[in-house]
């Protein structure tokens, strides 16, 4: 099965807490652009999206839903902020695997769980530095609880 790991677009450097930071007319080009390198991946299927409940990655979000399949099920997930422990999310993203056993999983979420994330998915790997609407593609093994780094991309400047 394939994760997907996004970091939400360029948001605009202050509101009025960090969670209402939105994002900028770029942040929304730049994950519409990434939307469509995405959807290129995905065989006309989307399974889970896991969304963070922070406005600039739900409006990533909303700027991709457009040029992606229709996803089975979207939600917002409490544990996938900036504040948010990447052992934590891996093993919840392992048992949803296990008990769903979704073939795809699109995670939009921020700096710094987005690399220690992947990270921690991928044995081995050190955590990568993820740009805004950067997305990375893991390859997962549900049988044997292997995975590896299949690409990372960014959007064009």
């Amino acid at each position: 099965m394939q994760i997907y790991i996004m970091r939400h677009g360029e948001a605009e450097n202050f509101a009025a807490s960090d969670a209402e930071r939105a994002l900028t007319a770029r942040g929304i080009e730049q994950s519409q652009q990434m939307a469509t390198l995405l959807a290129s991946h995905l065989n006309g299927e989307l399974d889970h999206v896991w969304v963070s409940p922070y406005l600039r990655a739900q409006q990533t979000w909303q700027a991709m839903v457009d040029t992606l399949p229709t996803a089975a099920k979207v939600g917002s997930v409490e544990d996938i902020t900036p504040y948010g422990d990447a052992e934590t999310v891996a093993e919840y993203i392992k048992a949803t695997i296990e008990t769903e056993q979704p073939q795809s999983l699109l995670l939009i979420s921020h700096l710094p769980l987005v690399g220690y994330l992947t990270a921690e998915l991928v044995a081995g790997l050190q955590p990568p530095m993820f740009l805004t609407s950067a997305i990375a593609a893991i390859d997962y093994d549900p049988q044997t609880g292997s995975s590896k780094l299949l690409w990372q991309h960014q959007p064009h400047k």
